[in-house]
């Protein structure tokens, strides 16, 4: 039969709150409860009649709470198989007690570990009774209901004061789903914890926090999103971000990162790159001149700043059609103007950590790698050429060099005066994106006599640095490591440029 009347419960949790109206409920439909340690105080406190656990294991909890419900006679009452003669005779026979209904959840681990506990205390909150009875509920839910975790208190209720304390195989296969979803991502910190060093390489993720998206990249594709959005930004307006809106976001937080605490600083990104990017004393001269970098691509764009957005920057904002804003806060007046378009999303970025490692798939499997988190400084510069470059240049070429490193490869990045002139991005050879980068530039209008040069890997050959020359740029950053390097150096050095080696190559495909 695929409906079954709940009759019996055991009930062992760490978090009790919200348990006490289901316990209520269970007494009301006549249910006999079962219980241990805490919880078995918790509803004798309810004024409920419990069953404790040692009274049908005849054996007391042991090793400081270790060993509470590893029993036969418990588990023997959640895995029995109800239509099976051998099992019921058995039951009969060893005197084991129905257990319909179990309400267990687990040792707050990964708490304990983000909360910086001693290694002996993580150690203790490994479950072990209440992982067991959750595999052994989940695996039985043919005759058995499992509540697995205190988010599910409020459905569960509701289920039963609904259907008088009955459940049907469907829902009780749901909840042996969910079950498995708590019991898998509980070993995976467990193993992640005790895998710290990356001494087995195994990759193990675990997200418990997913949204269907409206599509994937493109309408035709599905999408999700894993993770928990809420940790990272606070949405005050606009609709439902997509997919391509949650690529641009990552990139403009990860881009942004580069510039914290510095000048106000403004960026425009478009298809994860960006395409405006400027600094300067005031915020809303950072966002004009980011604006004038690229005024075609920032069209749909997504918007970010590392201070907080003011009445004059949100008005010129509030001209642009845009996707996203994402800032640290906003001036309510602010708010104002830019809720002014009911679909555009603005979001406060909270203080985050990003994760350590990177994750694609890649053929049958999947790359990991560590992030970059190596950002070029004034002390890792190498003066590679008699032209030394100037404090003015050298702050250039940092700056250049920090949006070089987030700008998709093969990528050359043109700066003055604290501003983006423009980008070669996603180019098959570093001569395109040069060249791409110097055309964009020309049509935007600006002047790059003085201007400075940064590229994400190694020029091969002096063909880029004799372009760059020519187009009026009078100093390079870029990581050196080539065989020819020497050939860049010279020209340079006839040229009177300056050219910094920093030894570390960016790379972002």
């Amino acid at each position: 039969m695929s409906t079954k009347a709940i009759k019996s419960a055991l009930i062992s949790v760490f978090h009790k709150d919200g348990l006490a109206p289901i316990v209520k409920k269970l007494n009301q439909l006549g249910v006999t409860i079962y219980s241990t340690g805490g919880t078995e105080k918790f509803i004798n406190d309810l004024g409920i009649n419990v069953v404790p656990v040692e009274e049908v294991t005849d054996y007391p909890s042991i090793l400081g709470g270790r060993v509470k419900t590893l029993h036969p006679k418990v588990f023997g009452g959640i895995l029995n198989r109800q239509d099976h003669a051998g099992d019921v005779a058995q039951m009969e026979e060893f005197n084991i007690p129905q257990l319909d209904l179990v309400i267990v959840d687990l040792y707050p681990f990964e708490k304990t570990v983000a909360s910086g506990a001693l290694e002996q205390d993580i150690i203790e909150k490994i479950d072990i009774g209440g992982i067991s009875l959750i595999r052994a509920a989940a695996k039985n839910f043919k005759d058995t209901v499992l509540i697995s975790s205190m988010e599910q208190y409020g459905d569960f209720l509701n289920l039963i004061n609904k259907s008088n304390g009955t459940t049907t195989l469907a829902d009780r296969k749901l909840l042996a789903v969910k079950a498995f979803n708590v019991s898998s991502h509980y070993d995976t910190a467990i193993f992640n914890y005790f895998n710290t060093n990356q001494n087995i390489p195994a990759l193990k993720i675990s997200e418990t926090n997913g949204k269907v998206l409206r599509y994937g990249e493109n309408p035709h594709q599905k999408g999700f999103f894993f993770g928990d959005f809420d940790t990272m930004f606070d949405k005050l307006h606009g609709k439902e971000l997509s997919y391509n809106n949650l690529l641009d976001v990552d990139a403009a937080v990860n881009l942004m990162d580069e510039f914290k605490g510095e000048d106000p600083t403004f960026a425009i990104l478009k298809h994860n790159n960006a395409c405006g990017f400027a600094q300067h004393k005031n915020l809303h001269q950072a966002y004009v001149d980011a604006l004038a970098g690229d005024p075609t691509s920032a069209f749909g764009g997504v918007l970010i700043a590392n201070q907080k957005i003011d009445k004059a920057t949100a008005t010129e904002i509030h001209k642009l059609f845009c996707e996203v804003v994402i800032a640290p806060a906003y001036d309510e007046d602010a708010l104002e103007v830019l809720k002014g378009k009911k679909n555009r999303v603005l979001l406060i970025q909270k203080e985050v950590t990003f994760a350590d490692t990177t994750v694609r798939t890649c053929l049958n499997g999947v790359l990991v790698q560590s992030r970059n988190t190596i950002t070029d400084t004034k002390d890792g510069l190498e003066n590679k050429t008699n032209t030394q470059a100037t404090a003015a240049q050298i702050a250039d070429l940092l700056f250049a060099s920090k949006i070089c490193k987030h700008t998709k490869s093969n990528t050359i990045v043109l700066v003055k005066d604290k501003q983006l002139c423009a980008s070669g991005t996603g180019q098959t050879s570093r001569v395109d994106a040069l060249n791409q980068a110097i055309a964009k530039a020309k049509h935007f209008g600006f002047d790059l006599e003085g201007s400075v040069m940064a590229s994400d890997a190694f020029f091969p050959f002096p063909d880029c640095v004799e372009i760059a020359d020519n187009a009026g740029v009078k100093a390079v950053i870029q990581p050196g490591g080539s065989i020819k390097d020497q050939l860049s150096i010279d020209y340079c050095n006839a040229h009177n440029m300056a050219m910094v080696f920093t030894g570390t190559r960016h790379f972002k495909h």
